[in-house]
């Protein structure tokens, strides 16, 4: 087999000059092949003198007419004039016809072929390697390949391509050893493929060692082997290997300027994305699209808005890429009026008929709480794909419309894993969590197995119920059915235990996976989980390794930790972590964490501080804050500021009986014993009643 020492690349794939093909010269790929009828022409009345050679060669052209044209029908005939003249052995016109039958996508034709061949031949492996490849048969092409008898570049590049085409990287790479344990060099195409598998490994060691195989075989002339590594570097958070790569190609084509950019845009590096962007000499769809996304990801709409509105100054035709995420960004920001105008664009461009944005559609107008605009959309909108109704349906959940999404539900001619989901999440918030638990458990019994999203909204509930043995079952589930533990998995499984009683297998979970968590959520569970058991110093012990690892905590983990300062007296700690919310990480308190610095102050006897806090409130206390104030000045007998307590709690709450009855012991306590009977009198006359104390474990 003679094969070129540099095969060229047409559409992405190896196109090796293979001497069996034909002896006839290139045809230009923007010229139109013969056409099949003429080249039966030539071999049916040629010259009837012609040598035995010309006429192989005028078979074997006329079977690449009818490969390039894909006109099975002609090449068929031409089989049959093949075996009427005797050439059916040739074993160079034998590969090609196995080579029009696999590229007329007729594999069945090509395997008997190929299984009528007396032995063996490299070229013929290959070519159905290549076939069992595009056609997905993938353990086809592997038993071939096992029996190859002499396996050279080719062999072992179109396995390698055939695999990771499958996302088979793992067994890709395995070849790739393979290959180099054999002494077979790789060229350029093997590379790229076996880059395109690394980069599902996530390793910058890795990915230096094959850029050093790729100077080493004088391979990083070859653009598109530079761009996968610029790709690669970029995906291992390598951006300043990734950058001197690309200054080092000589002249970048659109692909290389977008793959960098998309480095910067995914590490939330705007800046230098932006830098980047404005030097990129002629910016395609894909240039716009991934700096638009990246300002989109850092929250900054109206930035990239500007972007968009230049994108279309430019004449750059916007796609449904771009429509999709902006429309996103809209719904997440609640931005109604830009979002409508993109409505309003996929309208005009065409793209409004689309599945996947008509849901994105009736999801933004959902999130915007307009869920009659919602309605009206999915109304219009195509019924026969699932899309709409997993939009409509998550829709009504998200506005707290749950019994009338169980209706859409129950109605959907198609449910997946996202229309279930949806369901069982709906429940499990509005605080129906036996429902939520029996929606799950007909899921499985209609065959359909839960993802990490489900297995959250069903941890939800049973933490809401308290119910240990269900939480370790439903772990256990998780275990046994392999589903991927993600971050919001993990804390769904922290908040379970911590919630049931078992704050020492919450602890531990959390330990075994701390190396692998990103993002602030398992903190959070692990934080407030442990705040909560009373364990004050170890609660704020991980937020001190949270601040150490640079995770960002949020709104949830200072509700954590300002609880756990409560549980050990530690006020001014306490101070300080309420102070750093807005000064240090830009997070406004909410009435959850002003409740907690009112405990905190008011359990330590300092009243005129907690008042203080109140009073320095940007929102109105609710019932729950002036009871606990109220509380603390039952406890340290302070009756002036409890009095402005109890007339605050009345302000928010006329018939609270609880904060009555602290009134009343408080000024019975101050020896006021006409102001108590008053305040017990009051409670009798309106009917008030103290809400009965539940235990969600015993």
């Amino acid at each position: 087999m003679n094969i070129a020492s540099r095969p060229k690349l047409i559409l992405g794939f190896s196109l090796q000059i293979q001497r069996w093909v034909s002896k006839v010269p290139y045809i230009i790929p923007s010229e139109l092949p013969p056409c099949p009828q003429d080249q039966l022409q030539i071999l049916l009345y040629g010259r009837q003198d012609s040598r035995r050679r010309d006429v192989e060669i005028s078979v074997v052209s006329a079977l690449k007419s009818c490969t390039a044209l894909s006109s099975i029908a002609h090449g068929k005939q031409i089989h049959g004039l093949v075996i009427k003249f005797g050439l059916d052995f040739n074993t160079f016109i034998q590969n090609s016809l196995i080579n029009m039958y696999a590229k007329c996508g007729s594999i069945s034709d090509a395997q008997l072929m190929f299984n009528s061949c007396p032995r063996l031949d490299p070229v013929s492996c290959n070519i159905m390697l290549a076939a069992y490849g595009k056609s997905g048969q993938l353990n086809d092409a592997r038993h071939l390949f096992d029996e190859m008898p002499c396996k050279g570049c080719v062999s072992y590049t179109t396995m390698i391509l055939c695999l990771t085409q499958s996302n088979c990287f793992k067994e890709a790479i395995q070849i790739f050893g393979d290959m180099r344990l054999a002494d077979v060099t790789p060229n350029e195409v093997t590379l790229s493929n076996v880059i395109s598998a690394y980069s599902h490994t996530v390793n910058v060691g890795i990915c230096r060692m094959v850029h050093a195989l790729v100077k080493k075989l004088g391979l990083e002339v070859f653009i598109i082997i530079s761009t996968n590594l610029v790709h690669v570097y970029s995906l291992c958070s390598s951006l300043q290997d990734a950058r001197m790569l690309f200054d080092e190609i000589p002249e970048p084509n659109g692909v290389s300027w977008n793959a960098m950019l998309n480095g910067y845009t995914k590490a939330n590096l705007i800046d230098s994305a932006m830098d980047l962007f404005e030097k990129i000499p002629v910016k395609d769809i894909v240039s716009w699209s991934t700096i638009i996304d990246g300002y989109l990801q850092l929250g900054r709409l109206n930035e990239a808005l500007l972007l968009y509105r230049e994108m279309i100054s430019t004449g750059v035709t916007p796609n449904d890429f771009i429509i999709v995420d902006v429309l996103s960004n809209c719904a997440q920001s609640m931005a109604l009026v830009e979002g409508q105008q993109f409505h309003c664009m996929s309208l005009k461009t065409g793209f409004g008929c689309y599945d996947f944005i008509q849901a994105t559609i009736i999801h933004f107008y959902a999130c915007c709480q307009k869920i009659d605009s919602a309605l009206k959309q999915f109304h219009t909108s195509k019924k026969n794909h699932v899309a709409s109704w997993n939009a409509i349906i998550a829709g009504l959940v998200r506005n707290e419309m749950v019994e009338k999404a169980r209706v859409f539900f129950n109605q959907a001619p198609e449910r997946d894993i996202y229309s279930w989901s949806s369901m069982i999440s709906g429940y499990a918030q509005s605080e129906q969590p036996k429902v939520a638990l029996e929606l799950f458990h007909e899921m499985v019994a209609a065959g359909l197995k839960p993802n990490e999203i489900t297995m959250v909204s069903v941890l939800s509930a049973i933490a809401t119920l308290g119910d240990l043995r269900d939480g370790i079952m439903a772990h256990e589930y998780i275990i046994t059915n392999s589903i991927p533990l993600n971050d919001n998995l993990t804390a769904a499984i922290i908040d379970v235990y911590a919630k049931c009683g078992s704050i020492g297998t919450a602890l531990e979970i959390f330990q075994q996976n701390v190396e692998k968590i990103k993002s602030v959520s398992p903190w959070n569970a692990i934080i407030c989980g442990l705040a909560i058991h009373g364990h004050g110093d170890l609660s704020l012990l991980r937020f001190s390794d949270l601040q150490k690892r640079g995770v960002k905590p949020n709104g949830i983990t200072f509700v954590g930790v300002l609880s756990a300062c409560c549980h050990v007296g530690k006020v001014e700690e306490g101070k300080k972590h309420f102070g750093s919310m807005k000064n240090l990480y830009g997070i406004e308190p909410n009435l959850k964490h002003y409740g907690c610095m009112v405990d905190l102050l008011g359990r330590a006897g300092r009243l005129e501080e907690a008042e203080e806090v109140i009073m320095s409130m940007p929102m109105e206390a609710d019932d729950v804050i002036w009871g606990t104030l109220l509380a603390a000045c039952k406890t340290y007998g302070n009756l002036e500021i409890g009095e402005r307590a109890g007339e605050g709690l009345a302000k928010v709450q006329p018939r609270h009986g609880g904060g009555m009855v602290l009134l009343s012991s408080l000024y019975a306590d101050a020896g006021k014993w006409e102001d108590a009977f008053l305040a017990r009198r009051a409670i009798q006359s309106q009917g008030m009643k103290r809400s009965t104390a539940y235990s969600g474990v015993l």
